[in-house]
């Protein structure tokens, strides 16, 4: 993995203190979820209890030191002997994930040093995926693309919402996905309008359109799409909010390359459904990133300042929503290429009428 000194351009007397689950994963390997990272310029540290002693030997990069804390060796002590030991003046921490316990912890610990909060420069090496990476994520995608050729058979009027659900999670799971990478939504009808709402008992019926929006983790990297589908023949405005939709996400498709801002992206798709008539029910962001995290950076939006680079994984899901009567919402997960884009959903997105 990269070289996090190099990244953040890092003193000698630098350290920097790991607690996120999917850092601690990123850069030392490790998946058990609780524990620390600490990395200096000499050394890597991971500290664990013994209820993850045994996990982090075997997974933990070749090159990190595992320290067991307990009653023995109490977690405070341990991590103020690492700091005497490494002469640490500086220490670099997750602003927007270390609780208040850990932080009162390390000022009552470590005397004349300077705390620095990094999050988001720490969260942006993760943005530029390497290719075992990419295949991996194309893998879980994959496996939510075989999910929705499997459902289509699956759906049909009496059925409800909840038993869609129920069943594309069990056919991700069967199919090589660990769980699913977020809280599967599945909503039919006039609920199709709620953009993250919950599978409910509502059963599905003709006229409806029918949202799923889903994703699975395959050795720890995350997949997302989102497909709507009608149930029975669709009528003239059901056909044009889905085309408008559609019309939208294909121009932000095209737009998405190495180069272009996501500022950027996201305006070429909003002005599409703007410009039809429907930009008051667009209220989220054209897409984010995905990997060891469902939502991570470079977001897509209109306050997103990130020029895209390389082999960045983006989520392409724009959506109109009308509260009462029902909403569309098409998800593609693309990687960002020099010269366009790979896209990841390998599915066709022309309405599907059942």
């Amino acid at each position: 993995m990269k070289n996090i000194f190099e990244e953040l351009k890092l003193s000698n007397e630098t350290a920097v203190l790991i607690c996120s689950p999917y850092n601690m994963k990123y850069f030392s390997g490790f998946s058990g979820g609780e524990g620390y990272v600490i990395i200096t310029k000499e050394n890597k540290y991971l500290l664990v209890d013994s209820r993850y002693t045994g996990i982090a030997k075997e997974e933990a990069y070749k090159d990190f030191l595992i320290f067991e804390f307990g009653l023995n060796y109490p977690l405070a002590d341990m991590l103020k002997n690492i700091l005497l030991e490494n002469q640490i003046k500086n220490l670099v921490f997750e602003d927007d994930f270390i609780s208040v316990k850990v932080f009162n912890m390390f000022i009552n610990i470590a005397d004349n040093i300077e705390f620095c909060p990094m999050s988001y420069d720490i969260n942006k090496i993760r943005m530029i995926k390497s290719d075992e990476e990419l295949e991996l994520i194309a893998k879980a995608e994959q496996i939510g693309v075989d999910a929705f050729k499997h459902i289509l058979s699956y759906i049909k009027p009496g059925v409800s919402e909840k038993d869609i659900a129920a069943e594309l999670e069990y056919f991700m799971k069967k199919n090589g996905a660990e769980k699913t990478s977020f809280d599967t939504i599945v909503l039919s009808g006039e609920r199709t309008a709620l953009p993250h709402g919950v599978p409910g008992d509502r059963i599905i019926k003709n006229g409806d359109f029918l949202l799923m929006d889903y994703g699975c983790v395959y050795n720890g990297y995350c997949s997302d799409m989102t497909r709507t589908i009608m149930i029975g023949k669709a009528d003239k405005k059901q056909k044009e909010i889905y085309n408008t939709v559609l019309n939208a996400q294909m121009t932000g498709l095209n737009v998405l390359k190495a180069g272009i801002g996501g500022f950027s992206a996201d305006k070429a798709a909003r002005d599409v459904i703007d410009e039809a008539g429907y930009g008051d029910y667009f209220g989220h962001s054209l897409g984010h990133g995905v990997g060891l995290q469902i939502h991570e950076l470079p977001n897509l939006s209109p306050k997103s300042d990130i020029i895209l680079e390389e082999n960045m994984i983006v989520s392409c899901e724009p959506g109109i929503y009308i509260y009462g009567y029902g909403g569309v919402r098409i998800e593609d997960l693309v990687c960002v290429k020099n010269d366009g884009i790979r896209n990841l959903t390998n599915l066709s997105k022309e309405l599907i009428e059942i």
